[in-house]
């Protein structure tokens, strides 16, 4: 029997451990940490009985996808919830905007700029199904659905900046906040990609949670792998191929310059230069909090809401985004609010809400930033503070120590620049392979990069298995 061996468990390496098993292969899975997961993993950081989502949060490209459709998830536990409200962007004096399923209904809330809404998200939800199939695997494979990729990709490469030109205020900084996800300058080429994609997905499938915390998908995912005969070991720290014996595949859902560290003399030159020169990008600043209420939104819709991005307007988010990419702490930092408990009450206790906040923060920023934070969301809740019962801090270096993908605080495992939205993480057909028979890379690193969706993992274990063939 074939054997593989994943290094990695993360849902990229649980997704590539499960598509490989399910192929008859024989899988054991090492992770470094005495815990599975990765970035899909939940705890009580604060408070007993209030569940946090350690990394990520909000799943809109996980609901459906071939790695989705391929595991079926939902028959080992795994349930999604959604809000009412998918995110919103509260501006100063109660104002904002909010995207709720429908296009029709999110354009008609932002008034005369709802037609500009309408003929950005009307089309490509229509076709998101087709786009996905598409942009869920490297880009520079012939896509099968042109025409909606083309819209797509036209969209995608045009700035942030000059796509949300002329749009008032609130649906600006509506657009604007999604796109930021990207942590790139709101004025570059492509800045809008993520922005589109992300937006495009709140509309055909949500933003949904995990229901019981993000843990409960790689718990899912492990009890899937386990019924194929898998396993997960913990506590294994692997600095080597030679450490793995004789192991016919072997799939690393690692950073690319560990990649190269563990493959050693046997990668050759033209693999490793590029995965040494591989960029990573912006980190985040991370506080959890346990409050004794809901959050006192001004921006009504921001209540209702399971994501909230929070800074002014655009103009004050491309400044703050810019600076973050200079290496520059914004005195106003760009935040992603969690209300997950909205969608999913199993994760509060009692009158205690649990709630997830993150800063966008230079590479390595050594300062902290909890007190920006809380002035951020003071902002736009005037009383927040006086809710706070206790706090659970990760700084850059925090984040790093605890998942060593995570280089300098970069959670989406390298910067989102053209050349990496692209060519991720070197200029090849074949971005999984890495130039030694059998070993592939498997993590963010790899199309189509972050995300709880596993298609990294399953992409590069259907490569493998190509190869076997």
């Amino acid at each position: 029997m074939t054997k593989a061996i994943v290094v990695g468990s993360g849902p990229n390496g649980l997704a590539a451990a499960l598509t490989l098993a399910k192929a008859g292969v024989e899988v054991e899975v090492l992770e470094a940490a005495d815990h599975p997961g990765g970035g899909t993993r939940s705890s009580e950081l604060t408070l007993p009985g209030l569940i946090h989502d350690e990394c990520s949060a909000f799943h809109p490209l996980a609901v459906d996808t071939p790695f989705s459709r391929s595991a079926d998830l939902a028959r080992f536990g795994l349930t999604w919830r959604w809000p009412e409200v998918q995110y919103a962007h509260p501006l100063d004096g109660g104002r904002g905007g909010a995207v709720l399923r429908s296009v029709a209904e999110t354009a008609a809330s932002l008034g005369r700029d709802g037609h500009r809404w309408q003929q950005v998200f009307g089309p490509l939800t229509k076709q998101f199904d087709r786009i996905t199939a598409d942009f869920l695997r490297p880009v520079v494979r012939v896509p099968s659905h042109p025409l909606a990729m083309a819209r797509f990709g036209a969209l995608s490469a045009v700035p942030a900046s000059v796509l949300v030109r002329g749009w008032s205020e609130e649906a600006a900084a509506l657009f604007g906040g999604v796109a930021a996800h990207a942590l790139r300058p709101l004025s570059a080429p492509f800045s809008s990609a993520i922005g589109v994609a992300l937006g495009t997905a709140a509309h055909a499938y949500g933003w949904p949670v995990a229901e019981g915390g993000s843990g409960a998908i790689s718990r899912a995912m492990i009890a899937a792998l386990e019924s194929f005969g898998g396993k997960v070991v913990t506590g294994v720290r692997v600095s080597s191929l030679e450490q793995l014996g004789d192991a016919d595949l072997v799939m690393l859902d690692v950073a690319p310059r560990a990649a190269v560290r563990i493959v050693g003399e046997k990668m050759p030159a033209r693999v490793r230069r590029p995965l040494l020169r591989f960029r990573h990008g912006p980190g985040l600043f991370k506080v959890d909090f346990a409050l004794s209420g809901d959050v006192p939104w001004t921006h009504e819709a921001s209540r209702r809401a399971g994501t909230i991005h929070l800074i002014g307007d655009f103009a004050e988010l491309a400044r703050a985004e810019q600076d973050v990419v200079s290496g520059r702490m914004p005195q106003r930092p760009y935040l992603l609010v969690g209300q997950q408990y909205l969608a999913d009450p199993s994760r509060s206790e009692g009158s205690l809400r649990p709630l997830y906040a993150y800063a966008h923060v230079p590479s390595g920023f050594r300062g902290d930033a909890t007190a920006a934070i809380e002035s951020q969301i003071e902002r736009f809740a005037p009383g927040f503070r006086d809710l706070v019962v206790a706090r659970g801090v990760r700084t850059t270096a925090q984040l790093e120590e605890h998942n060593a993908n995570y280089i300098g605080g970069d959670v989406t495992t390298g910067a989102n620049t053209v050349r990496q939205l692209v060519f991720r993480p070197r200029a090849t057909l074949n971005p999984y392979a890495l130039g030694v028979p059998g070993v592939y890379l498997c993590s963010a690193a790899t199309p189509p990069g972050a995300g709880a969706h596993g298609m990294c993992g399953y992409n590069a274990a259907r490569a493998a298995l190509a190869s076997l063939r």
